[in-house]
C-alpha cells in the first residue's frame, strides 16, 4: 500500500499538455529542428552548455569497447552518438523519424522503436535519456518500463534541464530573446507547452522506482544550476509490479 507521500507523487500523472496557440503550431516543427541542431546563435550557445549532459550520460562507456547494450529514450537527432563509443547494440526510442532519418549517425543505431512499450524480450546494460523526461506526460510509466528493461546491475542514466527553478527560467529568457525576435512570439508559452515536468517531478519519480539514485548538477546545487544528471540502479521491483497491476 502506498503512503501519502508516494501517492502524491504518482497522482500528478499523467500530466495534461496545454493547447498550443495556432501561431506557435505553424512554426513548431521547423523551430524544433533548428533548436535541436543549434542553428540559432543563442541555441548554439545552449548546445555548448548542454554538452555537459551528453558527457555525463556517456561517462560510463568512455574507454569501453562497445560491449554494453544501450537503449536511448528520446534520441531526437542522434546527437548523443557523437559522445559515445560505438556500441554493437544501440537501440533508440524516437517517434519523430524526421528528426533522424537523414542523419549520418543512423548507421550506429541497431533498432528504432516509436514507443518504449514496443520493446519486448530485450534487456539492456544501460538506458539513457537526455533532455526528454521533462516532456513526457506519463513519466511513471516510462520510468517503470525502463526499469523492467534493465539487466541485473543495469543503470538508467538521465540528464535533464533544471526546469522549475529560477536559474532555468532565467536561462530560457536569454534563449527566448532570439525566438521572440524571429517569430514575435513569447518563448515562455512554448516552454509551458513542452516542459510538463519539473526537475523535482522527475527526481521524485526516479527515487520512487529505484532504490539507488545519485544526482550531479551543472551549477552550485539543485536550486542554482542549469542541468541535472541522475544515475539510477537497483529498481524497486515490488513498487514496479504494484504500479503495473494498478495500471491495468
Amino acid at each position: 500500500m502506498l503512503n501519502q507521500s508516494e501517492n502524491n507523487i504518482l497522482s500528478k500523472f499523467p500530466k495534461v499538455r496545454i493547447d498550443l496557440p495556432e501561431a506557435y503550431q505553424k512554426i513548431y516543427n521547423q523551430h524544433y529542428l533548428n533548436n535541436r541542431e543549434g542553428q540559432y546563435k543563442t541555441t548554439s550557445l545552449s548546445s555548448k552548455l548542454e554538452s555537459w549532459m551528453h558527457k555525463k550520460v556517456a561517462k560510463d562507456v568512455v574507454g569501453t569497447k562497445g560491449e554494453l547494450a544501450t537503449l536511448e529514450i528520446g534520441a531526437g537527432t542522434l546527437n548523443q552518438l557523437q559522445y559515445e563509443p560505438f556500441q554493437a547494440a544501440y537501440d533508440i526510442v524516437e517517434p519523430f523519424s524526421e528528426l533522424f532519418e537523414n542523419s549520418p549517425r543512423l548507421k550506429g543505431v541497431r533498432t528504432i522503436y516509436k514507443d518504449i512499450d514496443d520493446i519486448k524480450d530485450i534487456k539492456y546494460d544501460r538506458i539513457t535519456t537526455i533532455a526528454t523526461f521533462e516532456h513526457i506526460m506519463d513519466l511513471p510509466f516510462v520510468v517503470a518500463k525502463a526499469a523492467n528493461l534493465l539487466k541485473e546491475n543495469g543503470h538508467l542514466r538521465v540528464a535533464i534541464p533544471n526546469e522549475g527553478t529560477f536559474m532555468w527560467k532565467l536561462g530560457t529568457r536569454v534563449t527566448g530573446y532570439e525566438f521572440k525576435k524571429k517569430y514575435k512570439l513569447d518563448y515562455q508559452v512554448l516552454m509551458r507547452y513542452e516542459h510538463v515536468n519539473t526537475a523535482a517531478d522527475i527526481e521524485d519519480v526516479l527515487n520512487y522506482f529505484f532504490n539507488q539514485t545519485k544526482c550531479a548538477v551543472y551549477g552550485l546545487n539543485k536550486g542554482i544550476a542549469f542541468y541535472r544528471f541522475y544515475d539510477c540502479w537497483k529498481p524497486n521491483e515490488e513498487k514496479i509490479a504494484d504500479y503495473f497491476r494498478n495500471k491495468k
